[in-house]
């Protein structure tokens, strides 16, 4: 459960599920979320190790493994890697999936959601050197969160 947890953390900064978890955790949530990651333990985080935690992301909301994240399943995947509902405020399944839904049809490929997390990942990759540090994942939390 809690590995669930901090994937489900780092890919609400990292991912189209940018959304997923509402933001996030804070300080220590951070340092967990971005180990989790960080699979090689180098210090930061590489193309290949983001795409690894987002397809395990999109595996676990995909909850009944036809390929597509409906808001139904992402709100479930939400409780469960939560453990709680989604909070007054926060923005529903159905919106996080139109975010990154490029066919319009309001469901979430496995496409559509690797898409969207490769053009996050080029986001909070600041100086471009193709890994993302600690530094410039906290940077792109806070950017988001604004």
């Amino acid at each position: 459960m809690r590995t669930l947890r901090l994937i489900g953390l780092a890919l609400c900064m990292a991912a189209p599920a940018a959304a997923f978890a509402g933001g996030g955790g804070k300080g220590a949530d951070h340092d967990a979320m971005f180990k989790q990651m960080d699979t090689n333990g180098d210090g930061k985080i590489s193309a290949e190790e983001h795409a690894a935690a987002v397809k395990k992301m999109f595996d676990i909301m995909d909850a009944n493994h036809d390929g597509k994240v409906t808001a139904d399943e992402m709100t479930a995947a939400h409780e469960k890697i939560t453990g709680k509902k989604a909070q007054p405020g926060e923005m529903s399944s159905a919106d996080k999936i139109k975010m990154f839904d490029t066919n319009g049809d309001g469901v979430l490929s496995a496409e559509e959601h690797q898409t969207g997390a490769k053009a996050m990942f080029d986001k909070m990759d600041a100086d471009k050197d193709g890994f993302v540090t600690k530094a410039e994942m906290t940077a792109a939390h806070k950017t988001m969160k604004k």
